[in-house]
């Protein structure tokens, strides 16, 4: 899960398209050039044999609006290899206060760091 945060915070597609398994994988991802992923929070995990799921939130900026991503997503392996199932995503925004800890995860006050 890890790998495929970074790969959409990269714009990776390359590599997006290669671990979605090949019964669920779309014939291409749309760019997006203006979000901008910000932080991943693993909720949990589990797996059972050969499959898998993680729940999972990622926080992301489009133009000036804060959003978060929540999903659980399921995985399989085959062959040693982890691929991406599918997944039920939910969006919400955020909306954070000037004193508010700053949602890029810095651990600084919004004001001082991304409010800016």
């Amino acid at each position: 899960m890890r790998s495929r945060f970074s790969a959409f915070a990269l714009d990776r597609h390359d590599y997006l398209l290669a671990s979605w398994h090949p019964k669920t994988r779309p014939d291409s991802i749309e760019t997006n050039g203006t979000i901008q992923w910000m932080r991943l929070e693993i909720l949990g995990s589990e797996t059972q044999g050969d499959s898998g799921n993680v729940h999972f939130r990622a926080t992301f900026r489009e133009a000036r609006h804060w959003q978060v991503l929540e999903e659980n997503s399921r995985f399989v392996r085959e062959d040693g290899r982890w691929y991406y199932l599918d997944g039920v995503p939910s969006v919400t925004r955020l909306k954070p206060g000037r004193n508010d800890p700053c949602p890029c995860g810095s651990q600084r006050k919004f004001k001082s760091c991304c409010g800016r």
